[in-house]
């Protein structure tokens, strides 16, 4: 007889055993990097912090600040080198590296300097860290988590993109806006690719527990009822602007980063919509991470939420999936 536990979710794996120790690696001291280091300080999870960079002067100006703040925060211990040798015995790995687009360079040009870095990267932090967990911030994050997974070895729940976890904390924050509710009394989540073709489920929307779509059927037609496609594209477009990283520190992705960094190095079992390896869920049969609600872990993901979805939702979520297979399929890996 199947039970409530097995009805709800698919376990991964179900050994969740806290190793004692919470050393994070950082690879990458740009704003991103800077972004997630002092917000996982800030929140005081980790007790031994390296960080990674090819630009050492930038490294050691950066490590030189956090360590001189260190005093007033109780900061774990922090080292800086180009030397991957200093990454050893981490529980966690966060990539936020990526290379730059050049003048003119296409996409699959751009993806390939990317997937050439990863090589350099995941091989050092699986020769010194083989038992952590990594997640992977760098975009396009859906493409770059597989590319980790198969560059690692890792088992699938071993490797997470941060996903839509930030989109879906933004569609929180405006429908909290809108309905004059804390947010954090509202749930709802965007799954998918991480990017225009990411999923908005109303159909699982709800405040308290009180479901929008038994409120307003309307939710789930092609009518946009109470504005709710343009909360939908203001999301994938503050996405796209997050990308762009021009003018402002990207401060809400670290704060998203060091809260997934928690779940994992304090066992909370809490729910994320991150990028993970969905293969057989949601009639979905190619090897792909997108993003679904997972429980976060000292394992990484326990598993994965079985999230009843509309057939438009449905339909959207195989087509994100297949757009994001189309482009996998162009390297060889």
């Amino acid at each position: 007889m199947t039970t409530l536990k097995e009805t709800l979710m698919q376990e991964l794996h179900s050994q969740d055993t806290a190793r004692g120790r919470s050393k994070i690696t950082i690879v990458g001291a740009g704003q991103v990097g800077m972004a997630c280091t002092v917000s996982i300080l800030q929140a005081g999870i980790s007790d031994e912090l390296a960080i990674i960079d090819t630009a050492e002067n930038k490294l050691k100006r950066e490590a030189a600040e956090l360590q001189y703040g260190g005093l007033f925060q109780k900061a774990p211990k922090i080292t800086a080198d180009t030397d991957y040798s200093i990454t050893a015995g981490s529980k966690l790995c966060i990539v936020t590296v990526g290379v730059c687009q050049e003048e003119g360079e296409s996409k699959t040009s751009l993806m390939q300097r990317n997937i050439q870095a990863f090589k350099c990267i995941v091989a050092n932090l699986a020769k010194h860290s083989n038992d952590a967990t990594l997640i992977i911030v760098s975009n396009p994050v859906d493409v770059l988590t597989y590319v980790a997974w198969k560059l690692s070895g890792f088992p699938s729940h071993r490797v997470i993109g941060i996903g839509t976890s930030l989109e879906s904390a933004r569609f929180r924050f405006l429908l909290s806006e809108k309905l004059q509710i804390n947010p954090s009394s509202i749930h709802g989540y965007i799954i998918g690719e991480h990017g225009e073709s990411s999923v908005a489920v109303w159909s699982g929307t709800n405040v308290a527990g009180i479901s929008l779509q038994d409120l307003n059927p309307d939710l789930s037609n092609d009518e946009d009822v109470d504005g709710r496609k343009q909360i939908h594209l203001h999301i994938i477009d503050s996405a796209v602007e997050a990308r762009k990283m021009k003018e402002n520190a990207p401060w809400a992705l670290g704060i998203s980063v060091a809260n997934l960094a928690q779940a994992v190095l304090k066992n909370l079992r809490t729910i994320h919509t991150v990028s993970t390896f969905v293969k057989g869920i949601h009639g979905i049969e190619e090897d792909i991470f997108l993003s679904l609600p997972c429980i976060l872990s000292s394992s990484g993901v326990s598993g994965i939420l079985r999230q009843p979805l509309t057939e438009a939702e449905l339909q959207q979520l195989r087509r994100s999936a297949a757009a994001l297979w189309k482009t996998i399929k162009k390297f060889e890996l």
